[in-house]
């Protein structure tokens, strides 16, 4: 079969989690004896060390994968039991002296005569093993062992807090003078029968705060979601302060001064204070023009009739008038021309145009109904298969966000394993009456997942540990993702899908150059508050023991122009950086949108439809995968060294 089936259910759940704890097993005994062979060789034991990673990945991933799409009692239950026992394995694989002498031996013997892919997945590894604590003595190596089983458990539960907390709460409004501004899919959207009377229902999940907080009239109510919003599960405060004391104590053991440091080592951005610097040089640069649009947004409130201050609840409520008012336009008058089956298509269609790539649905079981599987195909190969799962959903968590089942590689027989990716939305859910219809912002994310996932999908590595994402260092990662996301306000691009699902009528010159014009609407404030989340991440990780609430208002301080009130806790909710992978990195967001702004340009100075330029940028960027430094992809697509200057004429900033 070309292609495994998703066939994991809350039914089956338990069984799937057996095959991961067996395969957990066989692999320890598969490592013994790959150790016992006389002559240890690339081929014959640095190769089945990858496949027996790629296999456990296979079986554990659709368990990860159900429970944040289809979150219930079951799915927590077997994945948080299965989480220390994989971290368990990892630290031991990690900490495995004989395996890490035996790949420094072929390190020594074949590094000079392995092909590029090989290198990278051998010196990627040597590194990996020292990170793991490979050197140290056993109580080390016991203590790192604790620390990485308490961390994949604590970040487990910060997102299942995180995920209740979005879950469990709603605000209901019986007055309609209070909803009145809301455009008629969200209304629709919000509206329920209580008690016999029609009332507003309003969560905190992405589609539904957002709605309310643009277009909610009343002040109170706004502010009320708003502070329920920001002082979600706070729960979450001894989480994330456990998080950093045992990060920095892993850090410390692994012999760093502290744990940027130590999520460095494996980045693009050579040491913390460079990253600071970065992030600070952005902010000056930045800052002035942040701060002339918050004035103007203040002076707009103010004449609107806003008496007291701009507050953080008020911001998106008068910038969504004040752009409707600067360009003519109104986020919700895009949507009807964003209809989610046609923007998919539409989004297909840009991609044969621009790579020769081809999008065929398939049916095959999947773990919701509104989820749709496609195979993809370049006109000489093959390429791989993915799910798309989009709109928002009790149970699902929240975000979007692409992750990978399978990746590209040749197995143990010498045939070609075909990858997978699923990509994950909460786009507004369609109803009975109403299609699923997307924001703007929702195309633009939705390009951007495309991205991440083409950077999986289209590899032609061999080695699984360089294949697709992996190995790709963490800061360069979402270079192919927000580039590709660049695309969604080019006129050529909109041009081919964006039609009115009900008439067909095309969107017109004129609503795409309001799109256009409106897209850096505010852009310096969008950049510093992404500055204010990367300071943050980096400082708090800097400069254990912290108190982090003061290291948060010390940031905003210098680089925010929106000031929270006080009882915004930010910090319990930023999952990123406690329950995902960017913890002393989210900087990557701005360190990798310098390869992506410089690389769009080069696309559109050449009128975006270059088969030669195209071309090259799927051969160097995306086909190579993490088989060598993401700055030696980007040279050889660019011929020359990226410009950080792409980042600020991309956002309009002088």
């Amino acid at each position: 079969m070309r292609f495994p089936e998703f066939s994991v259910n809350e039914e089956n759940i338990e069984n799937q989690k057996e095959q991961v704890l067996k395969i957990i097993n066989d692999n320890r005994k598969k490592i013994e004896e790959l150790l016992k062979l006389p002559l240890k060789t690339y081929e014959n034991f640095v190769r089945p060390l990858q496949l027996m990673e790629e296999k456990l990945g296979f079986y554990f991933s659709p368990i990860s994968h159900l429970n944040y799409v289809k979150n219930s009692d079951k799915t927590e239950k077997v994945y948080n039991e299965l989480l220390p026992e994989i971290s368990r394995y990892h630290t031991e694989f990690g900490q495995n002296e004989n395996i890490y002498k035996a790949l420094k031996d072929i390190y020594e013997k074949e590094y000079e005569i392995l092909e590029q892919d090989r290198r990278k997945v051998l010196t990627d590894l040597l590194k990996e093993f020292e990170l793991s604590g490979v050197g140290l003595d056993e109580d080390k190596k016991n203590r790192l062992k604790d620390i990485n089983i308490a961390l994949s458990e604590l970040n487990s539960k910060f997102a299942q807090n995180l995920l209740k907390a979005t879950d469990n709460y709603e605000m209901i409004i019986e007055n309609f003078e209070d909803v009145k501004e809301l455009p008629k899919t969200d209304l629709d959207a919000a509206k329920i029968e209580k008690d016999g009377k029609t009332v507003y229902r309003f969560t905190l999940k992405q589609p539904s705060f957002i709605t309310y907080m643009t277009y909610g009239s009343n002040r109170e109510k706004r502010e009320k979601l708003y502070r329920a919003y920001v002082t979600r599960a706070p729960e979450n405060e001894d989480i994330l302060n456990e998080i950093l004391k045992l990060r920095d104590e892993k850090a410390k053991i692994l012999g760093f001064k502290n744990y940027a440091q130590l999520s460095l080592e494996t980045k693009m951005a050579a040491e913390p204070e460079k990253v600071v610097d970065f992030l600070k040089y952005l902010a000056k640069r930045s800052k002035k023009q942040a701060i002339k649009e918050f004035e103007e947004l203040k002076q707009f409130a103010k004449e609107k009739g806003l008496e007291d201050e701009l507050q953080a609840f008020d911001v998106a409520y008068y910038s969504e008038k004040l752009k409707e008012e600067k360009f003519g336009f109104e986020e919700e008058y895009y949507r009807p021309y964003f209809e989610k089956e046609q923007t998919v298509n539409g989004l297909f269609k840009f991609l044969n145009k621009l790579f020769r790539l081809e999008f065929k649905e398939v049916k095959t079981p999947v773990w919701d109904e509104s989820v749709k599987c496609y195979e993809l195909s370049l006109p000489n190969r093959l390429v791989g298969r993915l799910y798309l799962d989009l709109e928002a959903r009790e149970g699902k968590r929240g975000g979007a966000w692409m992750d990978e089942w399978i990746s590209h590689h040749i197995d143990e027989k010498g045939e070609t394993i075909y990858p997978i990716a699923y990509i994950v939305a909460n786009f507004a859910p369609s109803t009975k009456d109403n299609p699923s219809l997307l924001r703007p912002s929702d195309v633009v994310t939705l390009f951007h997942e495309m991205g991440h996932a083409l950077h999986h999908l289209l590899s032609e590595v061999k080695e699984p540990f360089a294949s697709g994402i992996s190995g790709v260092e963490w800061d360069a990662v979402e270079f192919p993702s927000q580039f590709l996301e660049n695309f969604a306000y080019e006129k050529k691009v909109l041009k081919e899908f964006a039609k009115h699902y009900k008439s067909g009528e095309v969107l017109s010159d004129e609503m795409i150059d309001k799109l256009v014009a409106s897209k850096n609407f505010q852009s310096a404030m969008a950049m510093v508050r992404q500055l204010e989340f990367g300071l943050f991440d980096m400082l708090i990780h800097m400069q254990y023991p912290v108190n982090v609430q003061k290291v948060l208002d010390r940031v905003r301080e210098e680089v925010s122009v929106i000031k929270p009130p006080k009882y915004n806790r930010f910090q319990w909710s930023f999952s990123h950086i406690f329950a995902g992978g960017y913890a002393a990195g989210y900087y990557s967001y701005k360190w990798a949108e310098v390869l992506s702004a410089d690389a769009f340009f080069i696309f559109v100075d050449n009128g975006i439809y270059n088969h030669e330029i195209s071309e090259s940028y799927l051969q160097e960027i995306l086909c190579k995968g993490g088989s060598r430094p993401a700055l030696d992809s980007f040279k050889a697509f660019a011929k020359r060294e990226p410009d950080s200057e792409a980042l600020l004429k991309l956002c309009s900033i002088s």
